[in-house]
């Protein structure tokens, strides 16, 4: 039945010589967990094996840099040297054995090198100096080639390691776009200039790899079908250079954008303000410039969306990167019909930010990933008891989820009328389609399964010990803090949550008092309306900062715990700079609300900021004392979310899937 459904999707397609059992690609994702000498640890290699677990046609391991002077960031796979084989033939393995097809990406970060010669330089296309000071050297004839014949050998070593296709990253601004790019390529020698000198590296790359691998193992190569940049190319160029390679390779995987400048990698990584596939567009027009199958990536989640895609020949494959984590078991959940299982994406970048302040990959949304290890190897609890939680937030409800899933009895209260807690605020806003999405996903997972619900049920003590429990979690959230400022008792003032449900509350011109993502996300939501909106924030930056200046001086100016998003305080800055109509104003203490708006002191002296509505997004108080009401009416007593401490649906969800995994050991 699923085939018939989606007989388009799961159509198998051969590749070289490899047949790929149908058209759902996991992308190329690094994987930051490595040992000293960068080889892929036990962690990462269930990382990757998890999606093949899932049904993923192909996994790909990425950014395997084909030498140290290329690598991109430190958390690079290395692939100059034999220390790793027995690592990188278990991770092959780990893949293969569940039928999905092991792919390796190679990548050379070319000018943007993180490695810098002990002479104090690195090799690019011209002459100069980067931002940071180092000095750049024009590559000469000998590096070029030297280069070439690294990507050959690192072809060779992967395809000894038993992967069976071999993807060449020249897209995003790294090696070997940096010689595609007429933006980027200024060379005057045959390496630079026209098209067809431009050229010449990449081709040169995938004839060398193709003479190590052979014609049976299939060779993808990866393009930026537009730069997405003002002085970038665009698909015109784009459908140039996929003619160039078609042919040559087997796959063209149609990305966009470029990696090192913050507004086109925002496009390379959709964000949430941008709609679902919104790449596709680019694949779709080269694929009616050339014979090679062609994929496209980028904002996917949706099954029937990813069906059309192929029936309509805008593309051959889809291929799907943050959504795997989101979801490793998507195709076997599709194949099964039981696409209303999947869990989508919500493109809150939690994955990304986790992994560059702490080289590990945690997704808000799904607990297991970072914890692929445990959950392929998982110990069934010793004792299944009788566990109530209270409070059906985003912790409580995967609390409740996964005791379920581990074979306890479950009780679930709510004190309102729904599931979802605090958040539920936020789902009718545009951009937070797939939090909504999230939030009904856990809700029907919960009506399918063992668990007792009760709704508009406020968990007291009393209540509690009526339950009869052996295991209490308490999971009460939290409530919004009122700032002690003058006048804020008027009625022109209004919390964040009530201006979420009800957008009629908020005037025409509104002051936000704080900076955090709560504040910052309604001021983008009301200035999209058309309304004048200036947020007020005491510290000195906020997590998208200030609105003037370049973005990434600017991120570069916070200083942000782990956990915290700040990919998407990239994704927030790009989004602000689009509304003129939105002003951040950061080192100002908000003074009193007057009936003229919000009197602030900024570095420059007192001022009123003109505004009908003034709201207040100044942090929330933990349940901490409700909560801990309940310690005595269980044997067994936890909290967690945000009536421990309010942080954010990462937090939460792991908190309740761990406690809920410790629950009967004893």
């Amino acid at each position: 039945m699923s085939c018939s459904k989606y007989k388009h999707l799961f159509e198998p397609i051969t590749l070289g010589k490899t047949l790929f059992k149908h058209r759902i690609f996991a992308s190329p994702q690094d994987h930051p967990d490595l040992t000293a000498n960068l080889q892929l640890t036990a962690e990462a290699r269930a990382f990757y094996e998890l999606k093949a677990m899932g049904g993923y046609a192909s996994v790909c391991v990425g950014d395997f840099m084909v030498e140290k002077e290329g690598h991109s960031h430190p958390w690079q796979l290395d692939g100059d040297g034999n220390f790793g084989k027995a690592s990188m033939f278990r991770t092959a393995n780990a893949i293969t054995r569940h039928g999905a097809v092991a792919a390796i990406e190679l990548n050379h970060a070319g000018v943007n090198s993180g490695y810098v010669y002990p002479e104090g330089f690195v090799w690019g296309m011209t002459d100069g100096i980067r931002p940071d000071g180092v000095e750049i050297r024009a590559m000469t004839d000998e590096r070029i080639e030297e280069l070439i014949k690294k990507y050959a050998e690192a072809a060779a070593y992967a395809r000894q390691s038993g992967f069976g296709m071999i993807t060449i990253h020249a897209g995003h601004g790294w090696g070997i776009h940096q010689f595609i790019s007429p933006r980027e390529n200024t060379r005057t020698d045959k390496w630079g200039g026209s098209f067809e000198n431009r050229m010449r590296f990449p081709l040169a790359v995938v004839e060398a790899c193709r003479k190590v691998v052979g014609n049976a193992t299939p060779i993808e190569v990866r393009i930026s079908g537009s730069e997405w940049l003002p002085d970038g190319y665009g698909i015109e160029e784009g459908v140039e250079i996929a003619k160039a390679f078609d042919g040559k390779v087997d796959l063209i995987h149609v990305s966009a954008g470029h990696h090192e400048i913050d507004y086109a990698s925002m496009r390379t990584h959709p964000t949430m303000f941008l709609e679902d596939g919104c790449n596709v567009q680019f694949a779709a027009e080269i694929k009616k410039h050339v014979k090679t199958p062609v994929a496209t990536v980028g904002a996917l989640t949706d099954v029937v969306h990813m069906e059309e895609i192929i029936a309509s020949g805008q593309a051959d494959v889809v291929c799907l990167a943050r959504q795997t984590l989101a979801d490793p078991d998507l195709p076997i959940k599709a194949m099964l019909g039981k696409e209303d299982e999947i869990n989508k994406c919500m493109r809150c970048f939690t994955c990304f930010s986790n992994s560059t302040l702490g080289g590990v990959f945690y997704c808000a949304s799904n607990p297991v990933i970072g914890n692929e290890l445990e959950s392929l190897y998982d110990t069934p609890p010793r004792v299944h008891k009788k566990v109530l939680v209270a409070g059906g937030g985003i912790g409580g409800m995967q609390a409740a989820l996964t005791l379920s899933e581990r074979g306890h009895e479950v009780i679930l209260c709510e004190k309102t009328g729904s599931l979802g807690g605090v958040l539920q605020c936020e789902m009718n806003i545009p951009f937070k389609k797939k939090l909504e999405e999230y939030i009904d996903l856990q809700r029907r997972k919960i009506s399918r399964a063992n668990i007792e619900v009760h709704l508009n049920t406020e968990v007291t003590p009393e209540v509690a010990q009526s339950f009869n429990a052996d295991v209490i979690i308490a999971a009460l959230g939290s409530r919004p803090v009122k700032p002690p400022v003058k006048g804020i008792d008027s009625a022109k003032v209004q919390g964040a949550e009530d201006i979420y449900y009800d957008f009629d509350k908020a005037g025409k011109s509104c002051a936000i008092l704080g900076g955090g993502l709560v504040g910052l996300e309604l001021g983008v939501a009301l200035a999209m309306t058309g309304r004048e909106i200036t947020v007020v924030e005491m510290m000195p930056t906020t997590i998208a900062s200030e609105k003037t200046g370049d973005t990434s001086e600017r991120m570069g100016q916070v200083t942000m715990a782990a956990g915290e998003p700040i990919v998407h305080g990239v994704a927030l800055c790009e989004m602000i700079k689009t509304l003129p109509n939105m002003t951040i104003k950061t080192s100002s203490k908000a003074l009193e609300v007057t009936e003229e708006g919000l009197v602030v002191e900024t570095p420059t002296g007192v001022e009123t900021i003109p505004a009908e509505t003034v709201i207040y997004a100044a942090g929330q108080r933990p349940l901490r004392e409700e909560a801990l009401a309940l310690r005595c009416a269980a044997p067994e007593f936890y909290q967690l979310g945000d009536c421990v401490t309010p942080k954010n649906i990462l937090a939460a969800t792991q908190a309740a899937y761990h406690i809920a995994r410790d629950i009967g050991r004893y």
